[in-house]
């Protein structure tokens, strides 16, 4: 702590499609087991892994062909990626590249079984996923197996009462059930 400098530790070659580059990386977590970063390079399409360990030059492709924007892991592991165009959710076991509907997936809409722009996601510890879906507004909390979902902030429209988001971003659960929501357009 106390360092000022960073340190460019995925990408940093230019903007590009090679595996030493990204273009636009929205998204980054930890995968702690395997010491690595797995980022959302959305301009690419594609979700890729980058070592933590030095010496890594360039990072793989994890899942691709995907308007990525947000990411997420549960506690065995899987993967969750926001699909923007697709408007939808997927869960990924490690190693899987096509993985599971769990939100959305229904075309782009507003409807309870249907995102528009899903972004960033939160999964809890009972699987439940909660996404800022930008287009609408809002945010939605998709309970395991569910078919749709249900509003848990905004959904009124684009604005600042405070039952309207604008430009719903990043989210975080508490352990409480406490929703924050990085509501962009509101400052």
């Amino acid at each position: 702590m106390g360092d000022t400098n960073g340190q460019v530790v995925a990408g940093g070659h230019g903007e590009g499609n090679r595996l030493d580059q990204l273009i636009w990386p929205t998204d980054v977590l930890i995968d702690k087991e395997m010491d690595s970063l797995i980022i959302c390079d959305h301009m690419n399409r594609r979700v890729v892994r980058w070592s933590r360990r030095s010496g890594t030059t360039q990072g793989e492709i994890l899942v691709d062909n995907i308007t990525c924007y947000g990411l997420a892991m549960d506690d065995q592991r899987n993967l969750y990626i926001s699909d923007f165009d697709k408007g939808e959710v997927r869960r990924y076991p490690i190693g899987d590249k096509n993985g599971s509907l769990v939100a959305g997936g229904r075309g782009t809409g507003a409807g309870l079984n249907q995102l528009n722009g899903p972004t960033y996601i939160f999964v809890d510890e009972q699987q439940a996923v909660y996404i800022t879906d930008y287009g609408k507004e809002r945010v939605m909390k998709w309970n395991k197996g569910a078919t749709e979902g249900i509003v848990v902030a905004g959904g009124q429209g684009q604005g600042n009462a405070l039952t309207q988001l604008w430009n719903p971003y990043g989210l975080f659960v508490d352990t409480l059930g406490t929703i924050y929501v990085a509501d962009a357009g509101n400052n």
